[in-house]
């Protein structure tokens, strides 16, 4: 997706979320909060150690709803932050600072997860070649965030969506007859400039997938001592992605077979939100 193209389809995406919440109004806002112009100083807050993602999209959601209101960010997307911490400080009307409240929070708590989560697979493999990527186990119309806090928390994107990448999986190499035969099919119609990746869950599959032309080969739910074999049978001539059952329990011992990439489906599927907060410091009615 093209730079101007993924911008315009964030911003209608945080409109969408906060015509979700607002509907036609705050109506508890709107009956609590008197008079019209009331003002407000509000901390958003990290209430547990995170690295933080979201913050440019938590301010382009208050600015949207109310262009007036006052953000200041004191930290940064990819810091690390303490239980504790003030994220950022927001003045203004308080009754838009209490309606857009949840839906910058929804955001900012979800990629800050997503972050937290991928920074600890990162450190979990520092001193290896391996890169942990993500993978399309994304939430419906939130891909574009959760890859971004993906990249926040140092990890790297894999392909963002059908369109950008060839694959061929278990159930394309099931329908195709064989490994050897879906390859032959994706090479004599793919466009020249893309590579070609191919699903494979034992050794003889992967050695058929070298021996027809595979650009690169994911290895499915094979164990590190099958990927070290596999490692030393393509010999640097072929990219090698693992894949399947990976945790931060054994994702060093999957590093340490060589493999070149490590991707994996929890850091978008399965991450825990991070606990953040806003909370009124001081009012002037």
């Amino acid at each position: 997706m093209a730079g101007l193209e993924l911008e315009l389809s964030i911003k209608d995406l945080l409109r969408q979320a906060l015509d979700e919440d607002v509907g036609h109004g705050d109506i508890t806002t709107e009956l609590t909060i008197f008079p019209l112009t009331h003002q407000s100083k509000a901390v958003i807050l990290a209430k547990s150690d995170l690295i933080l993602a979201g913050l440019s999209f938590a301010f382009e959601l208050f600015s949207m709803y109310d262009p007036e209101l006052r953000f200041r960010m004191k930290h940064g997307d990819s810091q690390q932050l303490k239980s504790g911490t003030i994220i950022a400080t927001i003045k203004g009307n308080t009754r838009s600072l209490l309606t857009v409240e949840r839906v910058a929070l929804n955001f900012l708590q979800r990629l800050s997860g997503i972050a937290t989560l991928t920074h600890q697979f990162v450190t979990a493999v520092s001193g290896t070649k391996a890169r942990i990527v993500d993978t399309r186990k994304t939430t419906p119309l939130l891909r574009p965030f959760e890859k971004y806090a993906v990249r926040v928390g140092g990890g790297f994107n894999h392909r963002f969506g059908l369109y950008d990448g060839i694959l061929i999986k278990d159930n394309h190499l099931q329908a195709a007859g064989s490994v050897r035969r879906a390859l032959e099919l994706v090479k004599g119609m793919a466009p020249h400039l893309m590579k070609i990746e191919v699903e494979v869950t034992n050794l003889d599959e992967f050695t058929e997938a070298i021996e027809h032309g595979a650009d690169a080969i994911l290895l499915d739910n094979m164990t590190p001592a099958e990927i070290r074999k596999a490692v030393a049978i393509a010999d640097g001539r072929v990219i090698l992605e693992a894949s399947g059952g990976i945790t931060l329990d054994n994702v060093r011992a999957y590093a340490e077979t060589g493999v070149d990439i490590i991707s994996v489906g929890a850091l978008t599927h399965s991450a825990i939100a991070s606990d953040i907060s806003m909370k009124i410091e001081s009012v002037s009615p």
